[in-house]
């Protein structure tokens, strides 16, 4: 039986646990960032409808702009705020990338002690940009890749329009390369993710799942 948290009390159902890690540097000024915030209400008006999806997916944004910031939390889709992101600043990819791996691992842990099974993690990364200069964003590339090699969670890159492909390229697990969103047509990639996440938390933990066709965007040979 579930133990601790008053949350799991009270729903004791497998958890989705996805993160949305977010470009909001100063180049997503303007119509990028607004087609962005309409996407991710999109998606949480496309969960909720789900009742089992509705129960198990819980999202937690971290945005990066200047500096990395935990934007929501993880929480289940009811509880889930999409607030309205501003653009401005740099861009702290990498910095952004352990923030959001450090952030799993907590409530990985926060499940386990907890008796809460989970389905594997998914981190999705929305930029148009290139990492700082300085930003340790190979390390992080190295974390993440071990993460995935292991099966502990799922990562997505997404490259807008002025995204630095190269770098991603070395960013994403290699059986999974980033993808070119059609123009700033965020609500068909978040609709898209609303989708692959109800098929995820209605099979069963472990299972392999067909995830649908990705008509957003164009992935990068």
């Amino acid at each position: 039986m579930p133990v601790g948290l008053p949350e799991f009390v009270e729903n004791p159902e497998n958890r989705c646990p996805v993160i949305l890690l977010l470009d909001t540097s100063a180049s997503m000024s303007g119509t990028p960032i607004q087609e962005l915030n309409r996407g991710i209400a999109a998606f949480k008006e496309d969960v909720i409808k789900d009742e089992q999806a509705s129960l198990s997916v819980e999202v937690a944004t971290v945005k990066f702009g200047g500096s990395p910031q935990l934007a929501q939390d993880f929480t289940t889709i009811q509880n889930f705020t999409p607030s309205g992101l501003d653009a401005g600043g740099w861009t702290p990819m990498g910095e952004a990338i352990q923030c959001a791996l450090d952030l799993l691992e907590d409530r990985k842990n926060t499940y386990k002690e907890s008796g809460i099974q989970y389905y594997r993690p998914w981190v999705f990364l929305i930029t148009d940009g290139a990492p700082n200069h300085d930003s340790p964003w190979r390390e992080a590339a190295q974390r993440l890749r071990e993460a995935e090699a292991s099966r502990r969670l799922l990562f997505f890159t997404v490259a807008v329009e002025g995204a630095d492909m190269n770098t991603l390229k070395e960013i994403a697990p290699p059986e999974r390369p980033p993808v070119w969103l059609n123009g700033l047509d965020f609500r068909s990639l978040f609709v898209w993710l609303s989708t692959s996440m109800k098929r995820v938390s209605s099979g069963k933990v472990g299972e392999a799942v067909e995830l649908p066709p990705v008509g957003w965007g164009q992935i990068s040979t």
